[in-house]
């Protein structure tokens, strides 16, 4: 019996030495998956980190062309709106500027009623209003010297002009293409609308710096002057009310847009 047991101690030794070599191979094949599967998270961890902090950039980029973008719709915005107020001023101004040449003819062709239509014509032209006045009205053939009809004439028109001082006054002499003697359409011209502008200075108080006087001799003529009725249609004096030109290019400025 005795024999029998020290025979089986050998046997116990060896089936426990086996069972305990599996589990210790069982847990070190454990312990390599673990392994695995750690440095496969640490791996996704690394992977997941580049991409957390390529989105933050991108986002902070994003933010930054936001801003820029923000800035920019502003100033736009901005500039849209300047040039709105720019525009919308501009039509009020050029409406009233209608509105008063309009309320200027109404006045200069009640004031000149009692004239003969085909010897003063009032009109707006080019955005300014236009007094044609023939010369026959005004001047002797060939002088540059006002005769009393034309002092009535002139003093109508300045009752009215004298209203409206912030407008100016345009006087131009023209003639037709036949030569004076002893004076040429240049001299003329020049003469009348001079005589013109100083009797509206001296006798009806027009103030002198409102007031240009220009010649235009034969060189801007309304009809053909191959005729007597063209001829005597291009024989005229106009009075141009114009308003002042610093105000007019003023005016037109526009605002200054927004970079």
């Amino acid at each position: 019996m005795k024999n029998r047991f020290l025979f089986l101690i050998p046997l116990l030794y060896l089936s426990f030495s086996s069972c305990k070599n599996k589990q210790v191979e069982k847990l070190e094949s454990e312990i390599v998956l673990k392994n695995e599967q750690i440095m496969m998270y640490e791996q996704q961890l690394k992977h997941m980190q580049t991409t957390n902090g390529s989105l933050l950039d991108r986002m902070s980029d994003l933010s930054i062309v936001s801003k820029t973008g923000a800035e920019s719709i502003q100033k736009s915005l901005e500039s849209l709106s300047q040039q709105y107020d720019f525009i919308q001023n501009l039509t009020e101004k050029v409406q009233s500027k209608d509105s008063l040449n309009l309320a200027l003819v109404m006045n200069l062709k009640r004031s000149l009623s009692n004239i003969n239509d085909q010897d003063v014509q009032v009109e707006v032209r080019g955005g300014v209003v236009h007094v044609s006045i023939s010369d026959k009205l005004l001047f002797r053939s060939g002088s540059a010297k006002l005769n009393a009809q034309a002092k009535e004439v002139l003093e109508k028109i300045a009752l009215v002009v004298n209203d409206h001082e912030e407008l100016q006054i345009l006087v131009e002499g023209h003639t037709d293409d036949i030569p004076m003697k002893g004076m040429d359409n240049w001299d003329l011209s020049v003469k009348r609308a001079t005589s013109v502008v100083r009797t509206l200075q001296n006798e009806y108080y027009v103030l002198p710096e409102r007031m240009t006087a220009a010649g235009r001799s034969e060189y801007l003529p309304k009809s053909d002057n191959s005729s007597p009725e063209g001829r005597s249609s291009n024989r005229r004096t106009e009075i141009i009310i114009t308003p002042r030109m610093d105000q007019f290019f003023k005016l037109l400025e526009a605002p200054a847009v927004a970079g």
